[in-house]
């Protein structure tokens, strides 16, 4: 990694080999795919829409970290498990991004593991 860059850290754990931010050239903050994903079985009983939440939830966290907040998203990718989920999907998306959204596409993958029924990442312009 370049001296241009840094890890941002989480206080929860990646699903994977990766990390959750990074940023590069001290502006530029590259978020992982956030998910809600929690041990144990409470998962299962959270819906769409408390789960974009917790998704939304970690990327303010993870973009404050680079010293910046919501409004320095930029861009989102957006994965549901079920394009019908949409519209609640979508109704908490606009509640956390009320003033000029960032770009945005939204897909539907299918299937995520463990109950997980969306995950967004982000890249933000800070300032920090």
């Amino acid at each position: 990694m370049s001296s241009n860059q840094q890890v941002i850290s989480a206080s929860w754990p990646a699903g994977g080999h990766y990390s959750h931010a990074i940023t590069a050239t001290g502006r530029l903050v590259f978020l992982a795919g956030q998910t809600a994903a929690v041990p144990g079985p409470e998962l299962a009983s959270l819906d769409v829409r408390e789960q974009t939440r917790r998704c939304i939830e970690r990327i303010r966290t993870l973009v404050e970290q680079a010293g910046g907040d919501l409004s320095d998203v930029v861009k989102t990718t957006c994965f549901l498990a079920d394009i019908a989920d949409f519209q609640a999907f979508n109704e908490v998306y606009a509640e956390a991004f009320a003033d000029d959204p960032p770009t945005r596409s939204t897909f539907q993958v299918g299937a995520f593991p463990n109950g997980l029924l969306v995950e967004i990442e982000a890249i933000a312009v800070v300032d920090g």
